[in-house]
């Protein structure tokens, strides 16, 4: 069983069985609100599941594209919560939760803030499916940094779905497919830095 956590767009929390049912959902649109409502989210998805944190086996962490504060907040809450009950901590690139599941070609494109947004390219015939990005971009720039995939279907989400998240997770496993990194895909350098 699968706890979901992703912080990339809003907040949102999953737990998903093993065969890639959500057993609970709960999420929020706030872009800015991520300390204060990844515990309130957590306990309200454990309780709609109806499961105890011992029943967990794996937690799904969404590791970006995504602003600085906000991603790093629901990967805390993920790596904490991994690390706790001895469980295995699966990362998956946050635009998976859509490009992982569709049915066709596409563009998966999230907000990157200061005119720019992060995207990433998937092909439905290939193993990795993610075959470009995530990468930034500034939106008059799209097609000529597509290239030949310009005209394929172009997908803008405001949210990341844990539970989608969780489901590409499985994926991965069947696949037999590595999962990336557990560290965070800013796509750019945060705005405060310690001088030397």
């Amino acid at each position: 069983m699968f706890l979901a956590i992703d912080s990339s767009a809003g907040t949102s929390v999953a737990i998903v069985d093993g065969s890639g049912v959500t057993l609970a959902h709960c999420s929020s649109h706030d872009p800015r609100g991520h300390a204060e409502n990844i515990g309130v989210l957590l306990q309200r998805a454990l309780e709609e599941a109806g499961v105890h944190p011992a029943d967990l086996t794996s937690v799904v962490m969404g590791v970006g594209p995504g602003p600085f504060t906000g991603l790093r907040v629901g990967m805390a809450a993920a790596s904490a919560f991994a690390h706790s009950r001895g469980i295995p901590l699966l990362p998956v690139i946050s635009h998976d939760a859509y490009g992982w599941h569709s049915d066709k070609d596409c563009v998966v494109i999230t907000d990157a803030r200061r005119g720019e947004v992060a995207v990433s390219y998937y092909q439905v015939a290939e193993k990795m499916r993610r075959t470009l990005g995530p990468f930034l971009a500034k939106p008059a720039e799209l097609d000529e940094l597509l290239g030949d995939a310009r005209s394929v279907l172009r997908v803008s989400l405001d949210s990341i779905s844990a539970a989608d998240l969780a489901r590409a997770a499985l994926a991965f496993q069947a696949g037999g497919l590595s999962f990336p990194n557990p560290s965070p895909v800013y796509l750019r350098a945060p705005d405060v830095t310690v001088k030397p």
